[in-house]
């Protein structure tokens, strides 16, 4: 089907009360996976390629984003393209030219004034490309170091940064890390109940991957809408890669471990679409 977009794809599931799951993906393998698990449950989903998956494409974000595309469009299930954690200006130009109906900007490592001006003039422009902005006020552990652990968003500044930038959605902290391999983060619900309160836009967690099920169940039921899912397929690609290469030593074509890797993520994409559209 044409693709859909992630304003569309939010807004159902916030109506909804429902979850939405966004994967960060790398390869074509991934994004398969991700596909075939939106067909498989009949559930739709988000493909999101962040600023660092452009630079190990060579910084050609056309590189990654086209086969995403292609695969978004063939797929029988709404399937939207979205960068993620974009900080530079001219990349989140590059990419309105490559299909996707959204962005993160995240200027999340300025000064807050400088992170609202910044963030503003991004919003300003992505509208009037027809393009739904997403931002970050609060800050995310485990981030390349720019992120502390702990940090936590405040209610009243979030709304304050809303009404300031203009953005359509907002990620904020609230216990979970990114690049967590083992899924113990626990989350504020009382603190995600108040932003949702306070903050007229959907919220988004980054870090899902370090999130319990019942933790990411109840996240959605406190007011969280979009959820990024990115290391638990990172994980599940890497173990049968290395099974199948562990069973046999001469195996040279890739095919060989990358189809099964690819299974092993689709089947981690469609539990996690299936949990969280729960």
């Amino acid at each position: 089907m044409p693709l859909t977009t992630t304003a569309e794809l939010v807004t159902a599931a916030r109506a909804a009360g429902r979850g939405l799951a966004a994967f960060n993906i790398i390869t074509l393998e991934h994004a398969e996976a991700v596909t075939r698990a939106a067909d498989s449950t009949g559930l739709p989903t988000v493909l999101q390629v962040s600023e660092n998956a452009v630079k190990f494409h060579g910084g050609r974000p056309d590189a990654v984003l086209a086969g995403a595309s292609a695969l978004a469009a063939g797929a029988r299930t709404p399937v939207a393209l979205h960068v993620d954690h974009v900080e530079s200006r001219e990349l989140l130009h590059a990419c309105a030219r490559s299909g996707v109906s959204s962005m993160m900007y995240d200027a999340s490592k300025l000064p807050y004034a400088e992170n609202v001006r910044a963030t503003a003039e991004a919003a300003a422009w992505a509208h009037g490309q027809g393009l739904w902005l997403e931002a970050e006020l609060g800050e995310i552990g485990g981030k390349d170091g720019a992120h502390a652990p702990g940090a936590r968003t405040d209610p009243a500044e979030a709304a304050a940064f809303v009404a300031a930038t203009g953005v359509d959605a907002l990620a904020v902290a609230v216990g979970s890390s990114h690049a967590m391999t083992e899924r113990t983060a626990r989350l504020d619900h009382t603190l995600i109940a108040a932003l949702r309160e306070a903050v007229p836009v959907p919220l988004v967690l980054h870090g899902s991957s370090g999130v319990p099920d019942d933790q990411l169940r109840l996240a959605v039921r406190s007011g969280m809408v979009k959820l990024n899912i990115g290391t638990a397929l990172n994980i599940a690609y890497t173990r049968r890669v290395r099974q199948a290469l562990a069973a046999d030593a001469a195996v040279v074509d890739p095919r060989t471990y990358l189809r099964p890797a690819r299974e092993e993520m689709a089947a981690v994409a469609a539990r996690l679409l299936r949990l969280l559209a729960d």
